[in-house]
């Protein structure tokens, strides 16, 4: 399958089944496919791509932006949050939820999101915003800031380059 870089895409269940990390946002069950993935290519290995789940749970998600916010204003901080960015998908407003970004490779992409015959994209504006965002969290997680990322990254990188996954 050809993975296009700026798209969506559903993970298949054998990748959980694998990769044993609880903060994975794990396929739902009940013949509905989610959540989708958006994906952007490693800046590191030419196998591996990046996939941040999409969520349409705003309210959830927006207490947690907030007190986000709140927290770094009381930090004496400008406030600016890279871990999560809202935005539309498909005409539906949603979040991309980059604190929850994990690897994959080619192997584990089950299909792509496909509406109406036709495979979803984002904005450019969007897609730049949350491309430089999530290569901006990998760069401070790379550099020892471990807590920014949920999954267990390095473990997941670990078991899919060693094992040719």
């Amino acid at each position: 399958m050809q993975i296009n870089i700026g798209c969506f895409y559903f993970i298949k269940d054998s990748f959980f089944d694998i990769i044993d990390d609880s903060e994975l946002m794990q396929n739902k069950e009940n013949g509905n496919k989610r959540p989708c993935y958006y994906c952007f290519k490693s800046k590191t290995y030419d196998d591996i791509i990046w996939f941040i789940p999409v969520s349409t749970k705003i309210e959830k998600y927006q207490k947690i932006y907030n007190y986000k916010i709140q927290k770094q204003i009381k930090l004496g901080k400008k406030p600016s949050i890279d871990t999560i960015v809202f935005g539309n998908v498909a005409n539906t407003y949603s979040v991309f939820l980059i604190q929850n970004m994990f690897p994959v490779t080619k192997k584990y992409v089950e299909s792509q999101y496909i509406k109406n015959k036709v495979a979803i994209r984002l904005s450019n504006k969007l897609q730049t915003e949350v491309i430089y965002k999530a290569n901006k969290v990998l760069n401070l997680y790379n550099h020892g800031m471990k807590n920014i990322i949920f999954p267990n990254v390095d473990k997941i990188l670990e078991q899919l380059l060693s094992n040719n996954n």
